[in-house]
């Protein structure tokens, strides 16, 4: 197959993927892959194969196709080819949850010395560092890395990054418990694809009204929550999403938890942990045993709340994930005050604050935890971020934490 059918044939491929008739595709694209003696085309198309197996949550395949096009890369000896390639790679390794491996992959991206081609992709990398840091709960550098992004997309005009960052934000304000910015950054992905996104794929959509749905839902608001969570769910069964549909039906099943409603959440959860498996998404499967050993709590079935516990900590132990952990310290806690049973109230208490530590989870100017309740925070060039009434009523020249990580000790 020459250079202008091997063209030709991923024009026709991609004509089908956006038609949904993804599985024609994907033959279509297997089939240059074979026959093509066009290196430059091989490339292009196992970026087609791996955009394709990410959305349809195939991510052993979709890092399978990643290695095989930096072997491409490194035979058509360019530079960009070789920046695209790792960024797929680390992108790959993400979707797995392997975050160390993510972030070096990232951190190799941003040491090669391309065009602007390379230079270009950069944002995408730092997004994909910053969902990398977040999944292992180390949130200043997860947020430099996001407002590093966002700087990239503003500066190349680059609106569906842009858009794509407005959500991982939204992600880390949820997180951390400022649930007005968990908000307010995917509603401005929103209208970034009402103003933009007419020839955009419908994930973008799918993709802003979820992580809405899941703020509104922590601010209570439960009927915003579930349209705008319907609005996704719809969009990802078009699709064929699986990922956003398993993340859909996470949140369905939280909203029905949130009404009390544990005989309607526990199939959703059962439905989500499905899909999660499947495509082993082991942060989400974290977060449904979270909301499925609250509906044990809420049952008062103490005993089943601590198997779930059992399990979802092993993962979160495996992904290195600490704010699952710290949120499992939290439930035993209370398990076990309820239970009482001292010796292992005491220990998580401990645990539970050493996880606080270790994460920087306290504001450095009252010294109240953050992430507790929700909480109006404020993020300082640096990227620690502090209460921001803190910062209103005691003003700094310069961060505080900063401050006391460069003291140095002095001799006694």
């Amino acid at each position: 197959m020459g250079q202008d059918q091997t063209k030709q044939q991923i024009e026709k491929g991609l004509h089908l993927y956006q038609s949904n008739q993804t599985e024609k595709a994907l033959r279509v694209w297997m089939r240059v892959l074979e026959k093509s003696a066009d290196p430059a085309g091989r490339f292009r198309v196992l970026g087609c194969l791996i955009t394709a197996h990410a959305e349809m949550g195939r991510y052993k395949d979709m890092l399978k196709f990643a290695v095989v096009q930096i072997d491409t890369a490194r035979e058509l000896e360019d530079p960009d080819f070789l920046t695209e390639s790792y960024l797929n790679l680390a992108r790959s390794n993400e979707k797995l949850c392997e975050f160390q491996k993510t972030i070096s992959y990232c951190k190799t991206c941003l040491n090669m010395q391309g065009t602007t081609v390379s230079v270009q992709l950069n944002g995408q990398v730092s997004l994909s560092m910053g969902n990398a840091f977040l999944g292992l709960s180390i949130f200043q550098k997860a947020l430099e890395c996001f407002e590093k992004a966002l700087r990239y997309a503003h500066n190349n005009d680059d609106k569906m990054l842009e858009c794509r960052v407005c959500c991982s934000l939204g992600n880390f304000y949820t997180q951390i418990k400022d649930y007005e910015k968990a908000l307010f950054f995917p509603c401005k992905a929103a209208e970034l694809v009402n103003d933009y996104g007419k020839g955009w794929s419908l994930k973008y959509r799918a993709m802003s009204q979820y992580h809405m749905a899941v703020a509104y839902r922590k601010l209570g608001r439960l009927a915003e929550a579930m349209d705008c969570c319907e609005e996704s769910m719809k969009i990802a069964l078009q699709h064929g999403d699986r990922p956003l549909q398993a993340l859909c039906l996470l949140c369905f099943a939280d909203i029905h938890r949130s009404r009390r409603d544990v005989q309607t959440a526990f199939p959703r959860y059962d439905s989500s942990m499905s899909i999660m498996t499947e495509i082993g998404n082991r942060l989400g499967l974290i977060q449904v045993l979270l909301g499925v050993t609250k509906c044990w709590m809420i049952q008062k079935e103490l005993d089943k709340a601590l198997e779930s516990i059992e399990k979802a900590q092993e993962l979160a132990e495996g992904l290195g994930n600490k704010l699952g952990l710290l949120k499992l310290h939290c439930l035993c806690e209370r398990i076990y005050r309820t239970k009482e049973q001292q010796r292992e109230l005491r220990d998580h208490v401990v645990k539970f604050h050493e996880c606080v530590e270790e994460m920087e989870l306290y504001c450095g100017m009252c010294g109240e935890s953050i992430g507790e309740k929700n909480n109006q925070l404020q993020a300082l060039p640096c990227s620690h971020f502090f209460h921001l009434k803190c910062l209103q009523t005691n003003g700094t020249r310069g961060c505080p934490n900063c401050r006391r990580l460069s003291v140095k000790p002095g001799y006694v």
